[in-house]
């Protein structure tokens, strides 16, 4: 049994979707951001850093694991799933992997911060930070051009990424001349385990305006990307 301490942010998303993905049995306790939840002492008990998500893996001696993905890596290595074995593949999906956490991930985050919650909107930040996530947008749709997946076969490296590249309508950056990756977001949206596992622990809803909505391209479900 897995303890999984997450909130309804990508990545957060990134933990429930692998749990699901892999059929792993897990115990959900919800992380309230908003109530400062994640900065209480028994929560850095387990995670020194704060934020979520983290798990508590029982079946190997309680061992704590924090990162959403370094929580990818060791879920994949446990089960044998989503990461291939031979390390010319293997890397393959580290690669992308790290693509999303050093890239993806801090900028679309920030876009998100500048263009839907800074109480000040300052044009310069909001301009920097979409035309570098867009970028990053291009190359993964470069990558995909030719492939289903990231890496060949889907993995943790598709769920990554996905998690956060999904919601892009909610940094007000736009996929319309991305073909290959819009393709990629619908096929990895509609997987049944992926559809379970945003809705953890709830599904969250935000007010669109207009254009929002014309962005959202039907996506059913927004959150905040702030992990805090």
């Amino acid at each position: 049994m897995i303890d999984l301490y997450t909130s309804a942010t990508p990545n957060g998303w990134k933990a429930s979707i692998a749990l699901e993905e892999l059929g792993l049995d897990y115990e959900l306790h919800p992380i309230s951001l908003s109530n400062g939840e994640q900065k209480q002492h028994w929560y850095l008990e387990l995670n020194p850093n704060g934020r979520i998500p983290t798990i508590v893996d029982h079946d190997e001696d309680n061992y704590v694991v924090f990162e959403s993905g370094a929580i990818l890596e060791y879920l994949a290595e446990k089960t044998g799933q989503l990461m291939p074995t031979d390390r010319k593949g293997r890397f393959e999906v580290i690669q992308w992997l790290m693509f999303q956490m050093g890239g993806v991930g801090p900028m679309q985050g920030q876009a998100n911060v500048f263009y839907r919650y800074a109480a000040e909107k300052i044009p310069y930040a909001i301009e920097r930070y979409q035309t570098e996530t867009k970028r990053l947008y291009r190359v993964l749709d470069k990558r995909l051009e030719h492939r289903e997946y990231l890496a060949g076969e889907y993995s943790i490296a598709d769920i990554a990424n996905w998690a956060w590249v999904s919601i892009h309508f909610w940094a007000g950056v736009d996929v319309d001349d991305l073909p290959h990756l819009q393709r990629w977001i619908k096929a990895i949206g509609a997987r049944p385990a992926v559809q379970r596992g945003i809705e953890v622990p709830e599904k969250v809803e935000f007010d669109l305006s207009d254009a929002d909505r014309s962005a959202a391209s039907g996506a059913s479900i927004l959150v905040s990307a702030d992990d805090r």
